[in-house]
């Protein structure tokens, strides 16, 4: 089977990974009032932490849902979502050293990292919206920590939570179009 058609196959049969996106919305949703609440900050961020580990639940039940093949045991690219989202684990010093020495920083870090990890999906799946979105959400981000400075950071898991609603609209628009050609 050539490359470009098991992408294909793998972009259509998994719904651009929409059952992972919009899991990953609720959990940045969830971190969203997680950083509207009065706690301390270190509180949030584990807090913030706890929250992911709902990450993979979801996924499987919103992709059961949507009716998204998601294990791909017949395609020879399946197991490389899996690595994907693992690398996004080797970042996670990058979190920690945020929690523990800039602790107002860690939840921009956060967000650049899970921005930043979604690119390589964009191969995988062959859709052009992670290569848009995968940036717009880590300079957006970046930006905004700049700007607000330890205060309102509840704006930058709320403006993850905006982006990811508007990456699913867009993988959503680019399945519909792949499975009219490829039904």
């Amino acid at each position: 089977m050539e490359l470009y058609e098991t992408r294909n196959e793998l972009s259509v049969r998994g719904k651009n990974g929409l059952g992972f996106i919009i899991s990953a919305f609720i959990i940045w949703s969830i971190i969203t009032i997680i950083f509207l609440q009065s706690t301390g900050t270190y509180q949030k961020n584990i807090y913030m932490l706890f929250s992911t580990g709902l990450m993979f639940p979801f996924s499987v039940a919103i992709s059961t849902l949507i009716k998204a093949d998601w294990k791909f045991e017949n395609n020879p690219l399946g197991g490389l979502g899996l690595y994907l989202n693992i690398a996004q684990l080797i970042y996670f010093p990058i979190l920690f050293w945020g929690i523990i020495k800039s602790p107002n920083d860690a939840i921009m870090l956060f967000a650049i990292i899970t921005g930043a990890h979604l690119f390589p999906f964009g191969w995988l799946y062959n859709s052009k919206p992670y290569f848009i979105m995968a940036p717009v959400i880590s300079v957006t981000v970046m930006f905004l920590g700049l700007y607000l400075n330890g205060e309102n950071l509840w704006l930058i898991p709320f403006s993850v939570a905006i982006l990811l609603v508007i990456l699913i609209f867009l993988l959503y628009i680019e399945y519909k179009r792949k499975i009219e050609v490829n039904p």
